[in-house]
């Protein structure tokens, strides 16, 4: 007996140190799957589980001409509506939209002025209750106590999904009650800008773990030079002097914001900082490749914004759910949801206004104009920043603040110039005909 307490004795600090050493491999194990770098990884392998198959079908059935001899059949309409699309017409729906469009023209300024002021209130409610949300839920630690700490939502990702899941049953609401145009475009090309919108969307939601939530949204407006960019090799477009010049401004003012406003990162070492400047970077590429190649589509099928809308939105919450079933991620989520109700409240509310935002920006445009949908939005950003610096309590220096200024007055320079440049032009097309009428009356 003495002898077997005694090797028992002398075992034990062999089993402590096996089971810290056990421990410590777990805990840098955890770690490292936390690391923004791997999640990214395994994201881009799940989205390949889809991407790599449906190449090769979409390849082969372009390779046998499969629209000229599929047959009748729901499951053979669908893969032909998928790689070939349908045949453009002229629907009856363009005549339509003439004359509804004339009918605005004619509605009083009273209701205009009303329909507008709701317009405001939708997007201004809808997307600073938003940007507070996405901020509180990356950065707080949910279930602290004032005698145990909590935890960190980790997964951007389910947030992404919970978004998008939510736009795409609201797409299919508005499609089911309002008549829309004959939809002609292969539905695999909606992929590519679901796929850059997601990572746009995980980029954004990764970056404010590194950066604060003005930086974030002073980085956004300096998406105007990779939009630019991005437009010149996805559309082949040109642009007047005016909107490089007002493109440099607003690069200075946000570098300036950037590197006199250090503190209001949330780490300050220097993995955390370039993690940050990558993540941006990352949003401003796929975001500016998102809206161009949309564009493309919308010029080229013209189809409506809300089916553009469904269809981007379908992609995504299929590349997403597939991802995360892979990684695991709904049940570790779900658990998250379920230990922290609070954080499900705060989810629901997020992916609320996403969607509800989404609607309000195709309406804002449809019946204002892209113009006055910038106006609001420029103003939304400055509400923003100013919010978010109120309550949490992000610095801002005086050169930060100069750089703010700089920043705003160049985007409310681009879209004067614009709209003086839009107004000669339609003061020229008026020109014309009225030298031709005096042309014909001289001869």
């Amino acid at each position: 007996m003495e002898l077997f307490v005694a090797a028992l004795l002398l075992s034990l600090p062999a089993v402590l140190m096996a089971q810290e050493t056990t421990d410590v491999e777990t805990k840098a194990q955890i770690e490292w799957s936390d690391f923004w770098m791997m999640r990214l990884f395994f994201n881009l392998i799940g989205y390949a589980t889809i991407f790599v198959p449906g190449f090769l079908i979409i390849r082969h059935l372009r390779k046998i001409k499969y629209n000229e001899t599929a047959g009748p059949g729901c499951i053979q309409n669908f893969m032909v509506l998928c790689v070939f699309g349908k045949e453009q017409h002229v629907s009856l729906e363009e005549g339509g939209s003439k004359s509804s469009s004339s009918d605005s023209q004619d509605e009083s300024f009273t209701k205009r002025t009303i329909r507008l002021l709701i317009c405001v209130a939708g997007l201004q409610g809808s997307y600073l209750t938003w940007g507070i949300l996405q901020e509180r839920i990356m950065t707080l630690e949910y279930g602290s106590t004032a005698t145990s700490s909590g935890e960190f939502f980790k997964n951007s990702q389910f947030l992404v999904f919970i978004n998008r899941i939510l736009a795409f049953i609201m797409a299919l609401l508005v499609i089911f009650f309002r008549k829309q145009p004959a939809h002609t475009a292969p539905l695999y090309k909606y992929s590519f800008s679901s796929f850059s919108n997601i990572m746009s969307s995980w980029c954004q939601y990764e970056a404010l773990k590194f950066v604060s939530f003005p930086t974030q949204v002073l980085a956004k407006a300096s998406k105007v030079i990779p939009v630019m960019l991005m437009g010149k090799v996805v559309s082949r477009k040109t642009y007047e002097y005016h909107e490089y010049v007002t493109a440099v401004m607003i690069s200075v003012g946000v570098s300036l914001f950037l590197l006199t406003s250090g503190d209001a990162t949330r780490h300050k070492d220097s993995v955390t900082t370039y993690s940050g400047l990558v993540m941006l970077v990352g949003y401003m590429l796929f975001d500016s490749f998102t809206s161009n190649w949309q564009g493309a589509l919308f010029t080229q099928y013209k189809m409506s914004s809300i089916q553009m809308m469904a269809g981007v939105n379908m992609f995504s919450c299929l590349l997403t759910s597939v991802s995360l079933i892979e990684q695991g991620g709904f049940f570790e989520s779900s658990a998250f949801m379920f230990r922290h109700p609070e954080f499900m409240v705060d989810a629901i509310i997020l992916s609320i206004c996403s969607a509800s935002g989404q609607l309000f920006i195709f309406y804002t445009i449809a019946q204002y104009g892209p113009v006055v949908f910038v106006i609001i939005m420029t103003v939304r950003q400055g509400f923003a920043i100013l919010l978010s610096c109120v309550i949490y309590g992000h610095p801002v220096t005086v050169i930060g603040f100069f750089g703010v200024l700089i920043v705003f007055a160049a985007l409310f320079l681009r879209i004067y110039a614009n709209q003086r440049q839009r107004a000669l032009k339609r003061a020229a097309a008026a020109a014309i005909p009225l030298s031709s009428v005096e042309t014909s009356e001289k001869a």
